[in-house]
């Protein structure tokens, strides 16, 4: 008399995991994809650009040489140019980071 109820309980059980399972399984689908790149610099920019923020802007260590700023220079400006649906905003920081690099403009090392 009890196996027929222990083997509905198992039963029950069986299908309450399984419906449980299919409701992960569809959650993890549905949920938005999270990038697996590097994390980009987050926050806004310092009054006065540093060297440091504008290697961060660009992607590259702050001693990179010119060749390779302005390859990031270009990287970064394709992604992020006006004409393409950027901003403005940012084209002019991006310029301006990598009159920073080239040292083109006064950049100092530290904020203050």
């Amino acid at each position: 008399m009890a196996t027929p109820f222990l083997a509905g309980l198992g039963i029950a059980a069986a299908a309450l995991a399984g419906r449980y399972g299919i409701q992960a399984w569809q959650a993890f689908k549905t949920r938005p994809p999270t990038p697996r790149m590097r994390k980009f610099y987050e926050g806004g920019f310092q009054p006065i650009l540093t060297k440091r923020e504008a290697a961060l802007i660009l992607g590259i260590r702050e001693n990179a040489t010119s060749d390779k700023v302005k390859e990031a220079h270009r990287r970064v400006m394709v992604a992020n140019h006006p004409d393409a649906g950027g901003s403005h905003y940012l084209a002019s920081k991006i310029n301006e980071a990598k009159d920073v690099m080239l040292g083109k403009t006064k950049g100092s090392g530290s904020a203050f």
